[in-house]
């Protein structure tokens, strides 16, 4: 079955790694990105050159109601209804507790959580009336077991993500699956740039398997349970950090 798939924060590691393993999957992907259209349209191209999908690029700041649903009124004009939201559009802002403030703090949840809100409100109509969906949440260990006070704001919204996740998994029941994923030190090139080698020995040293992770892995765990051989995964936090002991 052809879906219309639609990641938010698609231009980045995880979310350009999910598209790609979906569009391997024969899915249309709709490439959401907020400000980096460049790599958004690199990413099209690719995608419908190799694997001969349909590729869709949409911009709109998800933390805004308006805007999200101007996104999802062109894209069921173009490719239909979604049936595939993967809600991983996030912003990271961190920086010494002293210096934060309550303008960069709502900004953070504003993104990573009420975006994710506002996409999941807007497929619910269309998801319940066909009677299929799945919804995943990209969270973060950072939600479950870290404590970093730089980055305190982001790791309470992925904390109130996984949250999110149960509460629309029974708002969603029976017909659609709604889970996140929580990945560890994933080594996407944003995130290899903002550490020197000595922290990145130190981090590696606190997981199990004496590695980071790749992009491609978060994205085949995202592939499985979008996929009727997870049609039983379900309210579900899946964790994938190689065994992370703790981290930033």
């Amino acid at each position: 079955m052809k879906r219309t798939v639609l990641i938010t924060g698609a231009s980045g590691g995880i979310g350009s790694a999910i598209a790609r393993e979906l569009a391997k999957n024969g899915d249309d992907i709709v490439i959401h990105y907020h400000q980096a259209e460049e790599k958004a349209r690199r990413l099209q191209q690719e995608l419908t050159s190799a694997y001969g999908v349909r590729a869709m690029v949409v911009q709109a700041d998800v933390a805004s109601e308006a805007e999200t649903d101007r996104m999802f009124t062109a894209v069921e004009k173009e490719l239909g209804p979604v049936s595939v939201l993967i809600n991983n559009a996030a912003v990271d802002m961190p920086d010494l507790f002293s210096r934060k403030d309550a303008e960069t703090f709502r900004r953070v949840l504003d993104v990573n959580v009420v975006g994710a809100f506002n996409c999941a409100r807007r497929v619910y109509r269309s998801m319940m009336e066909h009677e299929y969906g799945k919804i995943i949440n990209i969270s973060s260990t950072n939600g479950i077991n870290t404590y970093y006070p730089m980055c305190l704001d982001y790791d309470a919204s992925k904390a109130a993500l996984i949250s999110l996740t149960h509460n629309l998994a029974v708002q969603f029941a029976p017909y659609v699956t709604v889970n996140a994923v929580a990945p560890g030190f994933i080594g996407t090139e944003k995130e290899l740039a903002g550490y020197d080698e000595e922290f990145l020995k130190q981090e590696t040293e606190k997981i199990l398997l004496k590695r980071y992770g790749q992009p491609e892995e978060v994205a085949r765990l995202v592939r499985f349970l979008v996929s009727e051989e997870a049609a039983y995964i379900n309210n579900s936090v899946i964790r994938i950090d190689g065994g992370q002991m703790g981290s930033c």
